[in-house]
Parts: C-alpha cells; structure tokens; sequence
C-alpha cells in the first residue's frame, strides 16, 4: 500500500485562498514530511502542457547522438554539476548526514543512467554548460523558462514550511534561498538486461537520501521509485507516478535544520517492469527532479522551536561545504 500522502497545493498558488486554508495546507505538509519525508504535491499550478514539453525536450536531448551530448560535457570536478554525464559516469553513495566523515557506503557498481544538468542563468559562479544552438535548437530557451517557473514554486513551498512551523519569521526559509542557485536535472533510464541489475553488475540508483533542502521530482509513467517505509525502514514501498503531481522530500540538509522533526527519507531506484517484445530487457525511463539547496555560506542550525527537549542534536554547517562534500562525493 502507498504510505506517501497527497497535498493539494493550491492554498498557496491562487491569490483568493483564506489565512485558514493555507494553515490546514502548510500542516498536511508538515505532517508528511515528520511521518514519511515524501508527499505527493497537487494543485501546484505547473500544468500538464509544461511538465509533458519538458518530458519532450529530454526525450530529444538524450536520443542525440553521444558525441553531440559530449559538446557540453560535465565538468570533472563533482561539485561544478552542469552539462551532460553519460551512462556509468555517477555512484551515488550514502554519506553520514550526521557525522559528515564521507561515505557510509562505498559502491563499485555504476548506475545506469545518464544526465543533463542545468543551474540559474544568472549564477557567475557555476555557469551553465549548454549544448551548441543547432544541436538542439530551442533546448536552451525552454529549459531556462522552465527553470524558472520551477523557482517560483519552490519559494511558494519555503514559504508554506515557515507558516506550518510556526517559525518566528515565517519567510526565513525563504529569505534563505534567494540566490536560487537550484539544480534541474533530466534523466534517462536506458534499457538494460533484467539479469545485470538482478546480479549486481548495474544499479538503476542505489538507496540513498538527498542531500540538500527539497527534492521536487517528477516522474513518467514508467515509474521505478521507491520509498523505504515509515514503519519498517528495511521495506521500500513503490512511488506509483500519480498523473497531474509532483514528488517532493525532504533532503539531509532540512532534516538538520529541523532538528529530525523532518525526514530525509532512503529511497532508490528500482528495475522497471520489462519492455513489451523485449524478453528480459527493462523499459527506458525519463525523470526530471528539480534539487533546492540554501545559499552560499548560509549556516544551518537549529530552526526555532525544533530544539525539543534534548536541544540541538547538531552542530551548524556551512551549506555550501556540506553540498560540495557530497557532489564530489558521486563522482
């Protein structure tokens, strides 16, 4: 059975919605994020049309040939995350989100899948590693407006954690992230021979938690997502795709500034079921998650009234070295 509630969203995207409404809203959410880490997100305001073009736009870029995703190649560095990666290239591995000593668990197995990401057009810090424009012509245009309407929701989300926290300034999350130096990343699955991923030889995504503040994520129709389940961690339970909604959870970052009151939920990617006429060969899947992480040199601490009884459970972090340590971390 599927433990990962439904929000609808739509107190905090239409302007007639009551004080009352957008509190009921901002405690649904709340609520997910202690039990589960995850919630289905209806009601957004990004519509169908946009997120089906998006899903359009990624099917392209990845059905070019490799050497022509190879002309905006990602940097070696793990932490300059732009540009295109190409199949075995991440590990995603498990880091400690307490101790912060590096890997937990260290893995030999590649996942198989590719890449693309994308950043704020106006970041002069990490600059976006686009494909030539006759390599995909209108590829670069679209992705920046989606990008952006994508920054629009996620402030509308910070805003709705202050408000269900109860935080002494309820825009403080927000007021945390206004260089939305954000990250949208597309996707692809390739097919790949069911007896590989039984056998251990490849991985699609190894379970891990995110490392950042929110992970918006939306998926195909394929699905493969799975969850590990609020009452037993040892049980991943499935993420179906739910038509006209988004996937947000928590990264290891809100946890901390939480204080645990949230949950940076385990969760991996899982072998889809297999293509029609194909035997034992799995079907490709396309995802697009949109990672939301704090300013530069923002220090996460203890947010107000999560100290609890015992206090602060950790010490405070810069965010971005903490990001860093963990971009690197997969490559």
């Amino acid at each position: 059975m599927n433990q990962v509630p439904i929000v609808d969203f739509s107190a905090f995207t239409r302007d007639d919605a009551t004080e009352e409404e957008r509190k009921r809203t901002a405690a649904e959410i709340i609520d997910a994020f202690k039990n589960v880490g995850f919630l289905y997100l209806s009601g957004h305001g990004v519509s169908d049309d946009l997120v089906n073009e998006t899903f359009n736009w990624s099917s392209k870029l990845f059905a070019l040939p490799y050497e022509t995703k190879m002309l905006a190649p990602h940097p070696p560095d793990g932490a300059y995350h732009r540009g295109y990666s190409g199949v075995g290239k991440e590990k995603v591995v498990q880091i400690d989100p307490i101790k912060e000593k590096g890997a937990v668990t260290s893995r030999k197995v590649p996942d198989v899948k590719e890449s693309y990401e994308i950043g704020n057009e106006t970041d002069t810090k990490l600059l976006n590693i686009w494909l030539p424009e006759d390599a995909l012509p209108g590829f670069r245009p679209f992705m920046t407006k989606f990008y952006v309407r994508m920054t629009l929701l996620a402030r509308q989300l910070l805003l709705a954690l202050g408000v269900g926290l109860s935080l002494p300034d309820q825009e403080f999350l927000l007021k945390a992230h206004t260089h939305e130096r954000y990250q949208l990343r597309l996707l692809h699955y390739p097919p790949v021979p069911m007896k590989d991923l039984r056998q251990g030889e490849k991985e699609r995504i190894a379970a891990h938690t995110d490392f950042g503040t929110l992970t918006f994520l939306f998926q195909d129709s394929v699905g493969g997502l799975e969850v590990a389940s609020p009452t037993d961690p040892a049980t991943f339970l499935p993420v179906t795709p739910i038509p006209g909604t988004i996937v947000i959870n928590v990264g290891d970052m809100l946890q901390r500034w939480t204080n645990d009151t949230f949950r940076s939920t385990m969760h991996r990617v899982r072998a889809p079921p297999p293509a029609e006429g194909e035997g034992d060969t799995t079907m490709p899947r396309y995802s697009i998650p949109f990672f939301i992480s704090p300013d530069d040199q923002t220090i996460v601490s203890c947010l107000p009234g999560c100290e609890g009884e015992t206090g602060a459970k950790y010490e405070p972090v810069n965010s971005r070295e903490w990001s860093d340590a963990r971009l690197r971390a997969t490559y």
